[in-house]
């Protein structure tokens, strides 16, 4: 699936591979990867394409400041908007916690994505942040 994001591993290979997010679709289940990504309208379109998502792995985490980060991280906002724009039943957040990579705090996209969450009116269980070694069951 197509990502929003610049790659380079040294200063002589900028943009020559591709970013990506995959859909798999086994046993009837259908799960989207949506990878390291900015928003943008292809969040729709892939909605479109695959209308039946069980569940959505959002990245929330690496998104300050904007200036720089917006085009390649989403923040946990527009997180919530990608769960929405791909219909996805539930979704589980990712790329946040491990590492401080950027200026917000390491805890912050957590507690920003239950204010998001709360504000487009969805459940806890829609889209849930997991804590270190926790599993679930969907």
């Amino acid at each position: 699936m197509p990502a929003q994001h610049f790659s380079a591993r040294t200063p002589f290979d900028r943009n020559r591979t591709l970013w990506g997010g995959f859909v798999v679709e086994s046993g009837g289940r259908t799960i989207y990867f949506v990878g390291d990504s900015g928003y943008s309208p292809q969040f729709r379109e892939i909605g479109a394409r695959f209308p039946s998502i069980d569940l959505a792995l959002i990245p929330i985490g690496a998104y300050e400041p904007r200036w720089f980060m917006q085009p390649v991280h989403v923040n946990p906002e527009e997180a919530v908007r990608i769960h929405l724009d791909v219909g996805s039943r539930g979704s589980v957040a990712m790329h946040y916690g491990t590492f401080h990579l950027t200026d917000e705090g390491i805890d912050e996209p957590i507690a920003r994505l239950a204010q998001a969450r709360d504000a487009a009116g969805l459940s806890a269980g829609a889209f849930r942040a997991m804590g270190f070694g926790e599993t679930i069951v969907v």
